[in-house]
């Protein structure tokens, strides 16, 4: 089986994608689509995926997968080993929830389409659509600090990595882009230091990228 991924190296919808291809040992290409050059608008992509977002997963050569959450579940029904999910089903759960408050309450709301909007059709600068993301990714990361407080260990969710860890880590990255102030989630930065420290999320990292800025 092979895999070809279409991504932004600074998307953390795409770095989720490329931490669990590393984590399972999945030998993958990459194929650069520069967001801030439209790359995603051309029509070569949007037959790939019609949202024209990335990432975009190229199973076989045939197949195009989008959206990273179907995209990481994917990967573990048929690569089900090293797991990314718990065992029991309440555990999977809470995984798929601390995943989700990032997936679906944060990043959205930061998403370079998004920004482009509030600039292009009700008239906000770029720092005031700046200051909307902050304050979207610190309300949110404050949502997540209060789950790790009570399920973290090594981990977002003990100390088995799992696609909350996945989530984690690129939304702290783009924190840290936005200008959030993080003194009030030190769980989620104690367990970023020690998720960074992991081959599969070091070796994706976009500071380890050669693509363009």
């Amino acid at each position: 089986m092979s895999y070809t991924l279409h991504h932004y190296f600074r998307s953390s919808c795409s770095w989720r994608v490329r931490i669990a291809l590393a984590w399972k040992g999945l030998p993958f290409e990459v194929v650069p689509v520069h967001l801030l050059r439209d790359e995603q608008h051309a029509a070569t992509h949007r037959r790939l995926n019609p949202s024209e977002q990335v990432p975009v997963l190229i199973v076989d050569g045939t197949t195009a997968l989008a959206q990273s959450l179907a995209i990481l579940e994917y990967l573990e029904e048929v690569h089900p080993a090293p797991a990314l999910l718990p065992s029991l089903p309440v555990q999977r759960a809470r995984a798929r929830q601390m995943a989700e408050v990032v997936n679906s309450g944060i990043q959205p709301l930061q998403n370079l389409q998004v920004l482009q909007s509030l600039e292009r059709d009700f008239g906000l600068s770029a720092d005031q659509a700046r200051s909307f993301a902050r304050s979207a990714i610190s309300r949110g990361l404050v949502a997540l600090e209060a789950l790790l407080r009570e399920h973290s260990g090594t981990c977002a969710l003990g100390d088995s990595v799992s696609i909350a860890d996945l989530c984690l880590v690129p939304q702290l990255y783009n924190a840290r882009r936005f200008d959030v102030d993080l003194t009030a989630m030190p769980t989620a930065v104690r367990v970023e230091r020690h998720l960074l420290g992991l081959p599969a999320f070091a070796a994706t990292h976009p500071d380890r990228e050669t693509v363009p800025v």
